[in-house]
């Protein structure tokens, strides 16, 4: 009887370079080779959601990683170096950050020491939510990229962040490029002294070590080696209560970072051009005017005797139009309450936050007995703080200028209006027509200080003329505002021109009133990117090698596609306190499948440090056991769980069409009380596949838990012992099967009746059958949009 349930299978248009099972739920995410990210869940292997590939992002997926909760995918891209972070619950980027350096792998793993610091800080995180207000969405009317700001139903900063315990994604790359990022977001190491390429890496549980595998290029005419590296990460596990609380802290920095700057889009995008057609139109009657008059003038003339000349005349009525320049006021109005909103609700709330958690962080530097071997630098912090300080005053000087041009303008279209009417003796109504002596003064302060023209911006604008002053500020500009705010005369400015101590005061921030808010934004993130370097350097040059060896010598003539499945892969049994790599030397050896463990303490070591796995005869029982011959080679293999191993085999023997075989092997009968005595000797001197020979080998034969893989040439798994499941991928990359791993399969025809029993019964299945029934319930609404000719195409090919 075979083990194992099948539970779908597919023919995929393209070819599969990734996959990795949920670690929470029954979905299992797919990278293809034309750089589409996939989600299906196991039920018939359904689509839930598909990513294509784009050119902002990329499309050359290289990595993929699941967070441990389960609710946010990872995945590199090599075009444009970047990492994406992916929401679950819809094909839409959360999150993004850019590297150095193309990713080849990531691991995405949880801290799960416990200690009673890190139980009192767990309870005390929630105080800035005490203290702070909730940052209000951003209008989801503004840009798309500012809707994962707008979900109700979720803390905005929350959601990025997941749970409080820590948890850190390993990013290694091409020479020797690893990078650790505390809640995939904050980078706590920039590690050194690695050189290769990374194939695999896995950070221990208990943050005491982290293994590399990388791939060596020793000579341009050589075969590359595969090396194994352990890196010793005891300043993490030592510091842990400081390192969570610090990278708890940073990351809510760069979110709050991310949030300020997504307001600042919704600002320029909320900005309307209309009012720099004033400019245009102005400038060009300038050149084309013949008269001596100055346009400043010319409005005056109009404002005090009512009387315009022909070319004024024909600006207004035949260029700006009644109609157009009551559109112009409505436009004006409604764009400048729209960002006066947005700083007040979105700029100020969130950059008092961010000024909240930054002096938090310079209280947390202070304590140098703590912080101070994590390279958290109160100076540096300090500096951050006073760019946030100007930005805020920015961002204030931005809501008065907004302020008074609204009043302006007002007044200024509301006269113009009428005497538009009139030229075109058109009925003025009786509310438009009663103008006061302050009003005539308003408007010729407004002239005067408007429509005065300014040759030196013609050879920097191409214009004349800068009426809208709300529009510099948004622009994201190195240049000077050409328009900057008049500080002449302003009491405070003069005190502090006048006062040698207050003017180097680390008390007041410092003021730009020649730059634009988006400059000034940008220097405060240069500024706090700084600041939250240097932990990250100090952090990755205390991480330095404890132990490496060089395992074996790779084909360079492998398929990049493939090779991106294979084996070495590393494992970290967190019970245990143990390092796995499993990996084959085809080479040497093409049946045995070696397993090298080690401690994730570098300073102890492991039993059984290294052994050799051959599989004995299982189903030809007409081949002598004592035979010396091995009868199975491993072409793929993947930690289940802490105790068992799943295995892809293949017969030795020569024929065609050989059928593969799936199976669980049992780490017990591996490492058994009978070969607790064999120790492999070490020469340092020579690789591990020179010396192969003295490597004690453990004969297994699999009782059991295997099953024969019909016409499918499977050559790669992957697993999930949490939810009892694996995925098993052909040579070709594109013939998929799934299966349940707890249950036995008793035929094809009771396989149907026992999905609709679990589907009642099971509460893996009664979820999945309520999210399809719901589909505001489920993990992605879009699950069934599969055509149901494909359904019936695809269901041919199950075994």
């Amino acid at each position: 009887m075979p083990a194992f349930r099948q539970v779908g299978e597919k023919q995929l248009p393209q070819e599969i370079i990734f996959m990795a099972w949920s670690p929470k739920r029954d979905l299992i995410a797919l990278a293809n080779k034309v750089g589409e990210v996939l989600l299906h869940r196991l039920a018939n292997f359904q689509r839930v959601w598909s990513l294509p590939p784009s050119d902002s992002t990329g499309k050359d997926v290289t990595a993929l990683a699941w967070r441990p909760d389960g609710k946010i995918l990872a995945f590199g891209l090599a075009d444009t170096k970047k990492v994406i972070l992916c929401d679950v619950e819809k094909p839409e980027s959360l999150h993004s950050f850019s590297v150095d350096s193309p990713i080849t792998y990531m691991h995405w793993m949880e801290v799960t020491e416990e200690n009673s610091v890190l139980t009192s800080f767990y309870d005390a995180e929630d105080e800035s939510n005490l203290l702070l207000p909730k940052l209000p969405p951003l209008p989801k009317n503004y840009s798309t990229t500012a809707k994962i700001f707008s979900e109700e139903k979720s803390d905005e900063i929350m959601k990025l962040m997941g749970d409080v315990r820590l948890n850190a994604l390993v990013l290694g790359g091409n020479d020797g490029f690893i990078e650790i990022y505390a809640y995939g977001m904050y980078k706590i190491a920039t590690v050194t002294g690695v050189i290769g390429s990374c194939l695999a890496l896995c950070l221990s549980s208990d943050l005491k070590s982290l293994s590399v595998i990388t791939e060596v290029e020793v000579s341009p005419e050589s075969d590359p080696e595969i090396t194994y590296f352990q890196l010793d990460t005891s300043l993490l596990s030592t510091y842990l209560p400081e390192v969570t609380r610090m990278a708890r802290k940073f990351t809510h920095i760069s979110t709050l970072l991310q949030y300020i700057k997504l307001s600042l889009t919704c600002m320029c995008e909320a900005w309307e051009e209309i009012l720099i057609q004033m400019d245009s139109r102005l400038t060009k009657f300038v050149q084309e005017k013949n008269t001596t008059t100055s346009v400043q003038d010319e409005f005056m003339q109009l404002l005090l005797w009512g009387k315009a000349s022909l070319e004024l005349q024909a600006l207004l009525m035949n260029q700006l139009t009644v109609k157009g320049l009551k559109k112009l006021g409505q436009s004006m109005e409604s764009s400048y309450s729209s960002i006066q909103k947005l700083v007040i609700s979105h700029l100020q709330s969130g950059s008092e936050a961010l000024l909240y958690h930054l002096s938090e962080l310079k209280g947390m530097a202070a304590w140098k007995q703590k912080y101070e071997c994590l390279g958290l630098d109160a100076s540096g912090i300090e500096e951050a703080v006073t760019a946030v300080g100007s930005f805020i005053l920015k961002g204030n000087e931005l809501l008065q200028v907004i302020d008074s041009s609204m009043k302006n303008f007002k007044a200024f279209f509301r006269w113009l209006y009428v005497a538009m009417l009139r030229m075109s003796e058109d009925h003025v109504p009786p509310e438009l027509n009663k103008m006061t002596q302050k009003d005539i003064t308003f408007v010729a302060d407004f002239l005067t200080e408007h429509f005065n023209e300014a040759p030196e911006l013609y050879n920097r604008k191409g214009k004349y003329f800068n009426v809208e002053r709300v529009g510099q500020y948004l622009k994201d500009e190195d240049d000077d505002l050409v328009s900057p705010p008049n500080t002449e005369g302003n009491q405070w400015f003069n005190f502090l021109k006048n006062s040698n101590h207050l003017k180097e005061s680390p008390l007041l921030f410092p003021y730009y009133p020649q730059k634009s808010l988006h400059f000034v934004k940008r220097q405060m993130e240069g500024i706090i990117d700084q600041c939250l370097q240097k932990p990250s350097d100090v952090i990755g040059k205390s991480i330095h090698q404890a132990f490496s060896l060089p395992l074996y010598k790779a084909s360079k003539s492998e398929d990049s596609a493939s090779r991106l499945f294979k084996l070495p892969f590393l494992w970290n049994d967190k019970t245990s306190n143990l390092h796995y790599i499993l990996f084959t030397m085809l080479e040497n050896s093409i049946s045995k499948i070696y397993i090298l463990r080690r401690h994730t303490d570098v300073s102890r070591t492991a039993n059984n440090g290294l052994l050799a796995i051959d599989f004995g005869n299982f189903l030809n029982n007409s081949i002598s056991e004592s035979s010396s011959t091995s009868f199975y080679s491993c072409l793929d293999a993947h930690f289940y769980d802490d105790d068992t191993i799943t295995v892809i085999i293949t017969e030795n023997i020569e024929q065609e069409g050989k059928d593969r075989i799936l199976a669980q092997l049992p780490l017990s009968s591996i490492y058994t009380e009978e070969n607790q005595e064999l120790e492999f000797s070490w020469n340092s001197g020579q690789r591990l596949d020179m010396q192969c020979d003295g490597i004690p080998t453990r004969t297994v034969t699999i009782e059991g838990q295997w099953r024969m893989l019909e016409n499918m040439k499977a050559q790669y798994v992957a697993v999930n012992g949490v939810r009892k499941v694996s995925c098993v991928l052909s040579s070709n990359l594109r013939h998929i099967r799934v299966f349940e791993m707890d249950v036995e399969d008793d035929g094809e025809a009771e396989e149907e009746e026992e999905e609709e029993a679990t589907q009642v019964v099971g509460p893996d299945q009664e979820e999945l059958k309520q999210t399809t029934e719901n589909p505001e319930k489920s993990v992605c609404s879009d699950s069934g949009e599969l055509t149901d000719q494909i359904e019936e195409h695809e269901s041919s090919l199950r075994a």
